[in-house]
Parts: structure tokens; sequence; C-alpha cells
């Protein structure tokens, strides 16, 4: 059996047709997950919202599953995420602007859905996934943590406080988004897995990372891919779409 985990897409529609190219590349796929934050801050979150959905409804669900996460959720409510505290006063004269520009992209994405889109985004939300893979066990897959799509699962997260977060679920393997940080590790009976984020990653700018899972009897191999995307596309599409702050957005994917 094999399982493909793709996450945290963040409206970047280049990056997003790369990592589908490449899973049309690897072989046979039997089952994909998409863990969640589909459109927000991004380019192009609707055209992002649209593919994923696609996807999803070709069989109804049985090969391709989504769930949402947090800046899903945000768009939906009009929630927003919480900002660092300022820790000087250099940074506290730049807080209002740093409020803002969330806000102003944030609003800006939601302006694109459609309500085709925007209906898709609401019946992703406060949901895991889970398989029983036959020989091997239940596998999860959640956004930030099991029942929580703002909680953080890093990898210097201490054993003890990694177990909590899964200490009411049956399971062999947790499979993550949310942190834009692959991660592979065992803690006490789980093997916690982070896919890492196709659209913004945070250690490969320009990078998008997803898993691939193959599972044969009582074992596992896991797959974190790393494909690079054409930066200068997705650049320039930030300006095609008329992306109201276009330098936050290419901060975070043109690499160092």
């Amino acid at each position: 059996m094999r399982l493909a985990v793709i996450s945290d897409i963040h409206g970047n529609l280049t990056a997003l047709e790369t990592v589908l190219d490449d899973l049309a590349k690897v072989g046979s796929v039997d089952l994909t997950w998409c863990l969640g934050d589909l459109a927000a801050f991004g380019p192009r979150p609707a055209e992002c919202v649209r593919r994923i959905k696609a996807l999803a409804e070709a069989d109804e669900g049985k090969t391709f599953r989504v769930i949402g996460g947090n800046t899903d959720r945000y768009l939906v409510y009009g929630e927003r995420l919480r900002v660092p505290f300022p820790q000087d006063e250099a940074e506290f004269a730049q807080h209002a602007q740093n409020l803002a520009d969330r806000d102003t992209i944030l609003n800006w994405n939601v302006k694109q859905l459609d309500w085709e889109c925007y209906h898709f985004l609401k019946t992703t939300l406060r949901r895991d996934l889970m398989k029983d893979v036959e020989g091997y066990g239940l596998v999860l897959g959640y956004h930030g943590i099991p029942g929580d799509d703002e909680a953080f699962l890093l990898p210097n997260t201490p054993d003890e406080q990694a177990a909590d977060h899964l200490l009411d679920r049956e399971g062999r393997m947790g499979i993550g988004g949310h942190t834009h940080r692959p991660m592979n590790r065992k803690v006490g009976r789980w093997h916690l897995i982070n896919v890492g984020s196709i659209g913004m990653s945070f250690d490969q700018p320009g990078i998008a990372q997803y898993g691939l899972f193959t599972f044969e009897g009582d074992s596992v191999t896991v797959e974190l891919r790393a494909i690079p995307y054409d930066v200068e596309a997705a650049m320039a599409d930030l300006q095609t779409a008329q992306h109201p702050v276009p330098h936050w957005f290419a901060s975070r994917i043109r690499p160092d």
C-alpha cells in the first residue's frame, strides 16, 4: 500500500502543480491525503482550492482525501493567526504594519474565492484522517496535532509532550503538516512524521515538500521528497494576480 501526503499549499499554484507532476512520475499511489492550508497568503487561493477540490471529488474521496488547516479556518470564519510579541521598541514600531499586512492579505484571499471554494473549505475544517493499513496498523493524519490545527509538533518537542499530544489516540504512525518543516522521529510506540510544506517551506524556500509512504507488511518506507519549483514563475504570479503585499510572500519563497 502506498500513501502520498501533501500539506500547506498556501495558494502557491506553481509549487502545487510541480508536486502533482512529480506524483504522476513516481508511480502508482493507492491513497493521497491533503492535510490543509490550501489557500491563505499566496497569489492563487481559488485556483489551489479548485485543484484540490477536483481531485477530492473525482472519485468521491475514495483515493484523495482532504482536511483543513488553521489558515483555511481563518478564511472561513474570519479568525486571524497570532503574531509574536514585539521584543523591543524597534519591533514594536513594526508591529502595527505586520498586523495590517496579515489582515490585508487574508482579506484579499477571501475575496478571490467564490462560493463553491468557500463552502468546500468549510467542509474540510476540524477533521483528522485515519487509515488502518493491513499488516501495519492505524495511521493518523492531522494538520497540527490530532484534534488541534494550531498546536505545533516539532523535531525538538520533548518526547513527553509529543506523546501527550497523542495520548488519547490509537495508532502507530502520525503524519502532520503545519510547521512547514519536515520531521521523522520515533516517540514511544509512535512514528511521527511531518511532510513539510508544498508552497511555503520554512527550511527550504523554493522547494516543494511532501511525503511518500510505502507499507509492506509490518514495515514502512518513508520518503520525504523535496522538489524544486520555478520560483521566478511564482514571483511573477504575485504581480499577475495583483497580490496586495507581494513582498510578504516573496520573502518566504525566495531562497537566500
